[in-house]
């Protein structure tokens, strides 16, 4: 400033005073500019708002930050850190896993293979239709845990993210056993999981010590995997059972155990002739069982399968003689509909015995096949629809012996609330009862048993009950209905979304009280839940199977002319000390009601709509920010 030296103890005086001046004279823009940016971060403000608010404040300023950058000459730099590096540090990682030798030593029956494979699908009814496809499975003894050479790992501890591909410490190819019957992670492993879930099926773990999974690995982290098999060998090493572990494109997930018939195979070699009996035999599981799982969209659920596999070991689980299975699936009147098959299509190789070249070369050659897989579903699909006409069934609630789908954010908060919820009411039953709750769909969420207060441990006279969700969508659903009794028992008799093994016990659980006040602790919380009040609905009735041959038929729900209350669980909610569980619970509930509104009760879609309303309010905030700003240039 003229007259003042930038040594002048004067001049923040004088600089502060210049301001305030510019400030009075653009008062207005400068202080809405503020109020709606603090109002806005306030109430809803996020992260993602705030970026979105600079990148607009920077677009406005983009030939000023351009300048800036072309001040500092950042090409040179830019190409080293945004090109250069990157692309040296990934050629390091593929360099350094080509060439990893080092394998976990295994003492125990049966080695790791990669499995260069063919699978075959054949339709035969209504209307015919095949395919055939390169696949590529790995197996791995069920009770292994390490890296072999860098191609194959299982039961490798942590999590299964990028960074841990990257480090190296899993392998190209990975079984992770959280992705394998039970949902979840056990410190025990695939062996863990294999024995609770024989032990769930009624049969003695040791009964088949011995094990070997033959499945579709992850690689680099992604994964489908339509169907694994389970190789289960007697003490003697003699393969005994099966257990095929099917999923469905939705999510869902159904094992079936499939026992060797050793009595029946004993007739059949009786009634063989002397040079039948002379030939050795590979041995061979067969057997069938009805169907109670949806896997195509153009099977119903009912029918039967059958399958014959052979033993993929040699002789004591020695060596690898390659896999050959068949599974056919039949009609409920009996007729053939579908055969398909998973066999070897060439040498399986061993990763310990696996060079450079050799490991190179299969990568390239095979890692894309897990990435196809479900665009090839897609594709067969489209052409059983479009050229051959098949009708498409509708994917119906899941049986009890099956397991839903993961649930979503809103379902893993509901299910927590609905635990603790289930666990009042429990407590606070007259009645002397325990139950043991079974959850879907919520990974590391266990079983949790119940009991009244009128339980003590020398009563004889309590009764139980289970009660097993069999889809998260239960959760979601039980919030829309203001009374627990009708919710239990719709959910229950109608919708299908819940399993309880002595439903006439569920009166003393769930008992019909009258409508609970709202008493909030702040404003807040007063108006949230009165909005969850007034949009409260009882939700439509799931109706299953329905095909695209049926016509959608007219809603014929009544109106309800009930007053739509608080609920109980509501009320309980409100009842808690816990502010962390009242704003999820409320958050969550709320965001489900205004998707029934406004988004077809689509919760996606509902996110769609926020971002883009978020995107609207950045922008009008970053508009009165450029023009707070251009009234001090």
């Amino acid at each position: 400033m003229d007259g003042l030296s930038e040594d002048s103890p004067l001049l923040p005086v004088v600089l502060t005073g210049d301001l305030l001046d510019r400030l009075s004279e653009h008062w207005s823009s400068s202080s809405v500019a503020a109020f709606a940016f603090s109002a806005y971060f306030t109430f809803v403000g996020k992260a993602v708002d705030l970026w979105l608010v600079l990148a607009f404040v920077g677009w406005n300023h983009a030939s000023a930050i351009t300048s800036l950058i072309k001040s500092l000459d950042l090409t040179q730099f830019g190409l080293l850190t945004g090109v250069v590096f990157p692309t040296s540090v990934l050629g390091y990682q593929f360099l350094g896993r080509i060439l990893n030798v080092q394998t976990v030593k295994w003492n125990g029956l049966g080695r790791p293979f990669l499995i260069p494979s063919r699978t075959t699908h054949t339709r035969l009814f209504p209307k015919k239709h095949s395919f055939s496809y390169s696949y590529l499975v790995v197996g791995v003894p069920v009770g292994y845990s390490g890296n072999a050479n860098g191609m194959i790992s299982a039961n490798v501890s942590g999590p299964s993210s990028w960074l841990s591909y990257f480090l190296g410490r899993r392998a190209w190819f990975d079984v992770n056993p959280a992705d394998y019957l039970q949902r979840g992670h056990r410190d025990d492993g695939l062996r863990g999981k294999l024995d609770d879930y024989l032990e769930n099926q009624n049969v003695d773990p040791s009964q088949y010590p011995h094990a070997y999974l033959v499945t579709a690995a992850r690689f680099l982290g992604y994964h489908f995997n339509p169907v694994s098999f389970w190789f289960l060998y007697s003490q003697e090493k003699v393969l005994s059972a099966i257990v095929l572990e099917v999923n469905n494109t939705f999510g869902e997930r159904r094992p079936y155990l499939v026992t060797r018939d050793f009595e029946a195979e004993r007739h059949i070699q009786n009634g063989s002739t002397d040079d039948e009996r002379q030939e050795p035999l590979r041995s061979r599981v067969k057997g069938s069982w009805n169907k109670d799982f949806h896997v195509s969209p153009f099977n119903s659920r009912k029918g039967s399968y059958s399958l014959l596999a052979s033993d993929p070991l040699g002789p004591d689980m020695e060596g690898f003689r390659g896999i050959d299975i068949t599974i056919n699936l039949s009609s409920s009147k009996g007729h053939p509909k579908l055969v398909a098959r998973l066999f070897s299509e060439g040498d399986a190789l061993e990763p310990s015995s696996m060079g450079i070249f050799q490991k190179t070369k299969f990568l390239l050659g095979w890692f894309w096949v897990g990435f196809v897989t479900f665009p090839r579903i897609v594709k067969e699909a489209a052409v059983l629809f479009f050229k051959r006409g098949l009708h498409v069934w509708y994917r119906p609630e899941p049986l009890k012996e099956s397991m839903g789908r993961l649930a979503d954010n809103i379902e893993k908060q509901l299910e927590d609330v609905f635990r603790q919820y289930l666990r009042h009411l429990v407590q606070q039953s007259p009645a002397p009862i325990t139950v043991k709750y079974v959850p879907s769909g919520v990974v590391g969420a266990a079983e949790e048993v119940f009991s009244s207060s009128s339980v003590t441990d020398s009563s004889a006279t309590a009764e139980s009950v289970e009660i097993k969700v069999l889809t998260p969508v239960f959760y979601s659903r039980f919030v829309h209905y203001a009374h627990d009794f009708e919710a239990v028992f719709s959910e229950l008799a109608e919708s299908c979304t819940l399993w309880v093994d002595k439903p006439e016990l569920l009166p003393k659980i769930f008992l019909k009280k009258a409508s609970p006040p709202l008493h909030a602790s702040t404003p807040f919380d007063f108006l949230c839940f009165q909005l969850i009040k007034s949009l409260r609905s009882r939700p439509e009735r799931i109706e299953r199977p329905l095909t695209s041959a049926d016509q959608v038929s007219s809603s014929s729900q009544g109106l309800d002319i009930r007053d739509f209350r608080m609920s109980s669980m509501d009320a309980f909610v409100i009842g808690q000390g816990d502010t962390t569980l009242k704003k999820s619970y409320r958050a969550a509930v709320l965001r489900l009601f205004f998707a029934d509104r406004i988004a077809f009760g689509n919760t996606d879609l509902l996110g769609m709509m926020e971002l883009g309303a978020r995107v609207g309010a950045s922008w009008v905030l970053a508009s009165l920010i450029n023009q707070a700003i251009r009234g001090f240039s």
